[in-house]
């Protein structure tokens, strides 16, 4: 697979559908993903931790690819990410509304498959949507 057919699957089958299958396929063993924050988990159980706890907080929840870019081994991406918040996120109770933000995704891959992603979002945009508190925790509890 190329990184670039690797970043299309991560995104619309592993995040938009929530295949956890797909994820450890196509996920190596020394996973690490580092999300907007700091956050990192390691391995593909660490992701699809955070992967269930997104979407337990967003309903529907939806990555679009604007643009993508990819190289032998990297490839890097412009997002679109929204869903409907069903659930405490960024210290925030469901408010049922509609939230979306921008955000970058930066992979690295070796053979058939991601062993690194960095992912920066519009944090302060999703804060504002919420009507969340400055210091509010961006993991879902």
């Amino acid at each position: 697979m190329t990184p670039k057919s690797l970043v299309e699957r991560f995104y619309y089958e592993v995040w938009n559908g929530a295949d956890e299958g797909l994820a450890r396929h196509i996920l190596h063993s020394e996973f690490r993903f580092r999300a907007s924050l700091g956050t990192e988990m390691r391995g593909p159980e660490g992701f699809i931790e955070y992967l269930r706890s997104v979407h337990a907080s967003l309903g529907n929840y939806t990555c679009i690819i604007d643009d993508l870019i990819a190289t032998q081994d990297r490839a890097a991406a412009r997002m679109t990410f929204k869903g409907i918040h069903k659930g405490r996120f960024f210290d925030t109770d469901a408010t049922g509304r509609e939230i979306a933000w921008a955000g970058a995704a930066f992979f690295r891959t070796e053979g058939d498959k991601i062993i690194e992603l960095w992912v920066l979002g519009d944090i302060d945009g999703v804060k504002r949507q919420l009507g969340a508190p400055a210091g509010a925790s961006f993991l879902p509890s």
